[in-house]
Formats: structure tokens, sequence, C-alpha cells
């Protein structure tokens, strides 16, 4: 007969089988802030946080002493300064658009067609236009182009002080191609702006409010969870989603994730990834654990 196991490997086994019935914390945190702007369903700061329709384009990053929220495409990523969720609206303003105090050469400005963002009010100017697009632009608005052109800036982009305003071009309702994407440099232009409001002060541009405005829509997954995420919101949490089958989790503070809301979640709780440890609570280490001990006891 062979001889029983020795202590020594007993204890070492117990302690294998102790550590990993242990359940390890997540660093995934969400938030219901980010910089100066309140985070609500659909939108989440991070993996996990929000609704995974809209979770691969908008994310919260720092830069170690202001947290900002994004929103990333396939052309580059554009910070969002504000969001209204009554009329499910966004503004961006991208880095590379020109102002009246900031004018500068500008990339195409574009959005994933898969995304579920679309151009809203928003009035695009491309400035320092080789031609004038007879298909795109409005001459009635020709009125802009010579309000944006008084601003001093304008020799930023190789043009003289109050250049003629066929270098302009005024693109209302401004349109994305094919590859979702204002062609700036396909209308052969320098720059563009855009503007969400001209403010009381129409022809003063050192007054209209520039980014561009998105529209956002729901998917069939929001439609169906916004009744859970009103309830979890409401108990102080935030709503989130756990992959692989995105269900719907509800974040609550102290590191708990529950399928309901935060004020049940003695009743259900999924710990999927928190955000602080907790005590043992796997089903493994509450049958083994007992067992072992006894085991390692007999041996003694």
């Amino acid at each position: 007969m062979a001889p029983p196991p020795s202590l020594p490997f007993l204890i070492k086994l117990f302690m294998i089988l102790l550590l990993a019935s242990t359940p390890t914390a997540s660093t995934t945190v969400c938030h219901d802030t980010c910089g100066s702007i309140q985070i609500k369903y659909p939108f989440g700061t991070g993996p996990g946080c929000g609704s995974p329709l809209f979770n691969p384009y908008i994310t919260c990053i720092s830069n170690g002493t202001l947290d900002q929220l994004i929103l990333k495409t396939h052309t580059s990523s554009y910070p969002i300064t504000s969001i209204s969720y009554t009329t499910s609206t966004l503004i961006l303003t991208p880095p590379c658009m020109s102002t009246c105090t900031t004018m500068q050469t500008s990339p195409n400005f574009g959005l994933d067609l898969t995304s579920p963002f679309q151009i809203s009010s928003s009035t695009f100017i491309l400035l320092s236009c080789q031609r004038k697009s007879s298909t795109i632009c409005d001459t009635s608005f020709d009125y802009l182009c010579a309000s944006i052109y008084s601003c001093p800036e304008v020799v930023s982009l190789g043009l003289p002080l109050f250049p003629p305003t066929n270098t302009c071009c005024v693109y209302t309702p401004g349109n994305l191609d094919g590859e979702g994407e204002l062609n700036v440099k396909g209308y052969d232009c320098g720059g563009y702006t855009s503007v969400v409001s001209l403010g009381d002060n129409p022809t003063d541009p050192t007054h209209w409010v520039y980014g561009v405005a998105l529209k956002y829509t729901h998917g069939a997954f929001d439609n169906f969870v916004t009744t859970k995420c009103t309830s979890c919101e409401s108990s102080g949490g935030i709503c989130g989603f756990a992959p692989p089958g995105n269900g719907f989790v509800c974040v609550c503070k102290g590191g708990y994730n529950t399928s309901l809301d935060c004020s049940s979640y003695n009743q259900n709780q999924d710990y999927l990834w928190d955000s602080v440890p907790h005590p043992l609570k796997s089903s493994f280490g509450n049958v083994w654990s007992p067992i072992l001990a006894g085991i390692i006891l007999s041996l003694v």
C-alpha cells in the first residue's frame, strides 16, 4: 500500500486550492463624470461601462490633470464638450478645426459609417479653397464667409487679410461622403470650421459657437435595458454590460455589480468585474476548504 501523502505536501495543496478559489479584483471602474461632463447611459467611461453599442467609440482619457471624454473614429479622436441627453445630441470640438481666434490647415473630419452617430445641425464653412463648388456651396450664406474672413487669423492659412469670399464655401446642410468623411482636401480647401450657433449677431464670428453637432440613436439593446438602467441610475449605480454576452449590469459604489439595481444587490450579486476585493465567495473554496483542513488535522 502506498504511504499517505506527507503533511507538507497536503499543506501546499491546500494553499494552492485556497488561492485558486479567491476572487481577484479587476481594475475596471465606471464613473458618472468625465471632466465636467455628466456621464449617463448609453455612454460610459471605459470598457464594460455604458452601452456595448457606444463603447467602441466613446471613452474617458486622462492626461494626468484633466479627464476628457473622447469620440474615436477612423479619422481621429475628437474631444466632446457637451452632451444633451434630452435631445440625444453631443458637441465635438475637432482639434484641427479653425475658429476666429485659431486657424489652421485641417485633415478630413470623419465618422465611422457603422457608428450610431450622424451629423446634426452644423454649418460647415470650408476655408482657403482653390475653387468654389457649385454643387455643395450655398451662396446665400456668403455673408458667413465675409464674416469669418474678417478674423485676422486668416493669415495663418496663407491668405491675405479680408481675402476674396470665392475662396470660401458654406457647405450647408453639411454631409459626409461614402467614406464617412468631410473631404476637405477633395474640395481643394485648406481647412474648415463648423458652427453650431451664430449667437445674437450672425456677422460677428467672435461670438459664434464652434463645434460639430452629432445626433445619436439607440439600438435594440439600449431600448431593451432602458427600464433597468433608469432603476440602476436612480439607486446610485452606473449602467454597464458584461462581456462576452453583453448582458446588462448595474455597477454600484463599493465595488459590486448586479443585474438589477444597487438597492437589491443582496439578492443578486454577480461579481463580474469588481473594483475592490471581496471576502471569499467561491463555491469551490466553500466546499473544499473544510474537507482539506479535516484531512490535514487527521494526519497530524
